[in-house]
């Protein structure tokens, strides 16, 4: 969905996507989602007809707007609006476009801390075990989902993932995630297993594409996979075995990083394998149960 954007707006949000891509590193995904908040405030100022460049705009009309969002979207939502236009304006003051941030007296709403869902064991074994192996595609979307669980990955990164990419002997794949940045994930035997079966019999069978020779998931037609389809493969397979929980191609990746911590590895290694820049985000992305803090500290405390 895309919103009116004023041509007096238009050329200030393409120089600051230019800056979060260039300067920032940010990924493609990350710069949209910046855009559309920025296109969101230009549609309310059009529907309400305020002629207003961003160099221009007013704490108050600012304040409008955010009232008006406040009655459409949850807390989140809002706390993500209100810190995307933050950072644009910031960009703005800091490029000597404006001497003030408009937004710089506006709270943003608590939104709580919410924890994801996480699969057991159990529980990925059973969507796995509802994958037709019959098919190519079910041959596919089992190292699909055993790599996202077995590596911990995002879904842009499963679908970018490319053959070169591969360190089998080692032991590792080169991950290319937020930024672009770059890391190795370790691969368990288990993963590596699945993934060379999947390469042998059923990719070296396709007709590849110009362009995803290198790509390691390919869709029947011989190009790489979308994000949605993965979403639509994990979703399906979670209907078949009536499984009561949203999950997500995320859902593996906070599975991976519980089960991890659960069976004794160290928050720092878990933070290097998601990727996370922050600690921090890594101890509100794994979620711990009372019952396992009680036993580490019974387990390792001196005055158990």
């Amino acid at each position: 969905m895309f919103y009116f954007v004023s041509m007096n707006w238009n050329s200030y949000i393409k120089d600051y996507q230019s800056y979060l891509r260039i300067e920032r590193g940010l990924s493609k995904n990350t710069i949209e989602n910046y855009g559309f908040d920025i296109e969101r405030l230009c549609f309310f100022l059009e529907t309400n007809q305020i002629e207003v460049s961003p160099l221009k705009i007013s704490d108050e009309t600012v304040q409008q707007f955010i009232y008006a969002v406040a009655k459409e979207v949850n807390p989140r939502s809002q706390a993500r609006i209100i810190s995307g236009l933050k950072s644009f304006f910031g960009y703005l003051v800091f490029e000597d476009y404006r001497n003030d941030n408009p937004l710089e007296l506006i709270e943003t709403p608590k939104t709580g801390r919410k924890l994801p869902d996480t699969l057991s064991v159990q529980e990925i074994d059973s969507l796995i075990a509802a994958i037709d192996l019959s098919t190519n595609e079910g041959e596919r979307n089992r190292a699909i989902i055993e790599t996202l669980y077995g590596c911990g990955l995002r879904v842009s990164e499963l679908v970018s993932l490319k053959i070169s990419d591969l360190f089998f002997d080692e032991g590792f794949i080169k991950i290319t995630g937020k930024g672009n940045k770059e890391r190795f994930v370790p691969i368990g035997k288990y993963t590596q297993k699945y993934m060379q079966i999947y390469q042998k019999n059923i990719r070296g069978t396709l007709t590849i594409k110009k362009g995803f020779e290198d790509t390691l998931f390919l869709n029947r037609r011989g190009s790489q996979l979308t994000r949605a389809m993965i979403f639509t493969i994990i979703k399906d397979l979670a209907v078949k075995i009536n499984l009561n929980k949203n999950i997500s191609p995320h859902t593996l990746r906070h599975s991976f990083a519980t089960h991890l911590l659960e069976n004794g590895a160290d928050l720092r290694s878990i933070q290097l394998m998601l990727g996370h820049e922050s600690i921090t985000t890594t101890e509100i992305y794994v979620h711990l149960d009372r019952s396992f803090l009680k036993e580490v500290m019974h387990s390792y405390h001196p005055r158990k």
